[in-house]
């Protein structure tokens, strides 16, 4: 089962014995600095956690695999996440 934003609060709540309340908010101002950053173009950049980066994919030949039809998708953004080396150690051991 997947980590939920509510359990990120709820944690931490109880490791730094805020209200729900000032959790909640610490975990929307978070998410709302990265999610600003990353819909302007920006990387983020967390360091020992890893890097979300904005990528451009460009217009390329493509098909509708219910009618095998053949299209040409449009180019578009697309947001990637590399974890750091500390992450992918700790996942790893």
């Amino acid at each position: 089962m997947a980590l939920t934003k509510i359990q990120i609060v709820e944690a931490i709540q109880e490791s730094l014995n805020y209200s729900k309340n000032e959790s909640t908010r610490v975990v929307e101002k978070l998410l709302d600095i990265i999610k600003e950053n990353i819909s302007s173009g920006e990387d983020v950049l967390i360091s020992g956690f890893g890097k979300f980066c904005v990528n451009e994919k460009q217009e390329r030949k493509g098909r509708n695999p219910a009618t095998d039809e053949e299209m040409i998708l449009d180019k578009r953004k697309v947001v990637t996440f590399k974890c750091s080396s500390k992450l992918r150690d700790k996942v790893n051991n």
